[in-house]
C-alpha cells in the first residue's frame, strides 16, 4: 500500500505539472524577430533620390511606433522598428529586404515603399515566406493571393482610383476629350489601365498619352504636347516630384483643363506648394483619410490628437503633409495586426490576422471606410471620395465611390 500511494501521489504530481506547463508552451509561439519583450519590424523608405519626399512616411511610422513603447507596447512587447533607405532604387531595395530579412531577423517587413522596389523583393520574400505586408503603393499586382500570399497592399488601389475617375467623367463630361501623363511602371499602367476600363465604350474619350520616367530631369515636352492636343481634361498620374512639374508647366502654359491629380500626390507641402497654389486650384482628386488641411476636420477628435502626437514625437514634421497622416494611419493597422496575433508571433500567423479584418476603422479615415480583408481578398480598401483643392485646401465632395477591381491583374 505504501508504494501504492507512492505511484499515485507521483501520478499526481505529474499530472498537476502537465496542467501548469501546458498552457504556457500552448500560449506562444515565436518565429524570428519576436520575444516575450520585443517585437522587430522591418521597413524600407526612399529617404534618398527621386521620390525622397514620401521618406517622411517612414519618420512618421517610427514616431508611432516610440509613442506605442512609451505605452507599454503592443501586448506587453516593444517595437523595435528597423528602417533602411533604398532610395527608390530596385536593387537596392533587394539588399535592404535581404538584411532586414537575415541579418536583422525581422518578424515581417511592413510598408515598404513604392510599386518598383516592392516588385523588386516580391518573389524574394514571398520565397522566404516573410510577411510583406501593407506595401506603400496601390500596385494591383500586390493583392494578387494566389501566386504571392506573403504580399498584400493596404491603400487603395489604383485601377480602383482610375475607375473611380471614369465614373465621374462618364456622368459629368461625357463629351470631354482626355490627355493622360503616366508614370512608366507598373504604378502608372495600373492607373491608366483603371481609366480605360471605367471608360469602358467610352474609352475613345482619351485621345493623347504620353509617359515618363521617375528619374527624368524634367517633363515639360510631355506637357507641351498634350496640350497641344486638344483635349480639356489632363491626368497626372505621376510621383510628387513629377505631378509637381505638371501642374507648374500646366500653369505656365495657360492651359486650363478639368486637371486631375493622383491621389498619391496630393500633399499641399510637398507637390502644391512647390508648383504653386494659384497653379493647383480647382484640380480634383481622391481621399479616404481625413486631410489635416481641411478645415473641415480641424476640431475633429481624431485630427486633434494627431496634431498632438505630431507635436510630441515628431515635432519637425509638417503637419500640412497629408503623407505624415498616411504614415500614422498604416501604422494604427499593423498595430492592430500585433494585437491579433496576441502571443502567437509567427510569419503565418501575422498573415493571418491582416487576412482577417473585419470593419477595421480608424478615427483618421473618412466616414464610411471600412477595411475587410480575408484569405483570397488582398484589397483591404476600394472606397474613395473626390476631392477639389480651393487655393488654400482639398475640400470633399460627393459621395464615398467603391471602385472595385475585382481580381483583376496589371498585364
Amino acid at each position: 500500500m505504501p508504494g501504492r500511494r507512492k505511484s499515485l501521489a507521483a501520478l499526481a504530481m505529474l499530472a498537476a505539472g502537465v496542467l501548469v506547463t501546458a498552457p504556457a508552451t500552448a500560449q506562444k509561439k515565436y518565429d524570428p524577430g519576436a520575444t516575450d519583450t520585443e517585437v522587430k519590424i522591418g521597413n524600407i523608405m526612399p529617404y534618398s533620390g527621386p521620390a525622397s519626399s514620401y521618406g517622411v512616411i517612414g519618420k512618421t511610422e517610427a514616431a508611432f511606433f516610440r509613442m506605442i513603447n512609451d505605452q507599454g507596447g503592443i501586448n506587453g512587447r516593444k517595437i523595435n522598428f528597423i528602417s533602411y533607405d533604398d532610395a527608390y532604387s530596385p536593387p537596392k531595395a533587394i539588399e535592404q529586404a535581404r538584411k532586414l530579412v537575415e541579418s536583422d531577423e525581422v518578424l515581417l517587413i511592413f510598408q515598404p515603399l513604392g510599386t518598383p522596389s516592392n516588385s523588386a523583393i516580391m518573389k524574394y520574400m514571398n520565397a522566404k515566406k516573410v510577411p510583406q505586408l501593407f506595401v506603400a503603393s496601390g500596385g494591383t499586382k500586390f493583392g494578387d493571393p494566389k501566386n504571392f500570399p506573403w504580399t498584400m497592399g493596404f491603400q487603395p488601389n489604383y485601377q480602383s482610383e482610375g475607375r473611380i475617375y471614369a465614373k465621374y467623367i462618364r456622368d459629368k463630361f461625357p463629351n470631354s476629350k482626355i490627355a493622360v501623363l503616366w508614370q512608366n511602371d507598373d504604378a502608372g499602367k495600373d492607373q491608366f489601365k483603371g481609366l480605360k476600363d471605367g471608360l469602358g465604350d467610352k474609352a475613345g474619350m482619351i485621345i493623347a498619352d504620353k509617359s515618363y520616367e521617375v528619374s527624368d530631369p524634367s517633363i515639360d515636352s510631355q506637357i507641351v504636347a498634350l496640350h497641344d492636343s486638344g483635349a480639356d481634361i489632363f491626368f497626372s498620374w505621376a510621383a510628387p516630384k513629377g505631378s509637381a512639374q505638371a501642374i507648374r508647366k500646366v500653369g505656365e502654359l495657360g492651359w486650363k483643363p478639368k486637371f486631375f491629380l493622383a491621389n498619391t500626390a496630393t500633399s499641399i507641402a510637398s507637390v502644391l506648394k512647390p508648383a504653386g497654389l494659384d497653379y493647383a486650384r480647382d484640380i480634383i482628386s481622391t481621399a479616404y483619410l481625413k486631410d489635416p488641411t481641411d478645415p473641415t476636420w480641424d476640431k475633429d477628435p481624431a485630427v486633434v490628437k494627431w496634431r498632438e502626437f505630431m507635436d510630441k514625437y515628431y515635432p519637425d514634421g509638417d503637419k500640412t503633409n497629408a503623407n505624415n497622416l498616411y504614415g500614422y494611419v498604416q501604422a494604427e493597422a499593423m498595430a492592430q495586426v500585433l494585437k491579433q496575433c496576441g502571443d502567437n508571433l509567427t510569419r503565418e500567423n501575422a498573415m493571418k490576422q491582416a487576412t482577417s479584418l473585419k470593419n477595421f476603422h480608424t478615427d483618421l479615415m473618412l466616414p464610411g471606410i471600412m477595411v475587410n480583408t480575408s484569405a483570397d481578398d488582398y484589397f483591404p480598401i476600394e472606397q474613395m471620395q473626390l476631392m477639389r483643392f480651393n487655393g488654400q485646401a482639398w475640400e470633399l465632395f460627393g459621395d464615398v465611390i467603391t471602385g472595385e477591381v475585382g481580381h483583376e491583374r496589371s498585364q
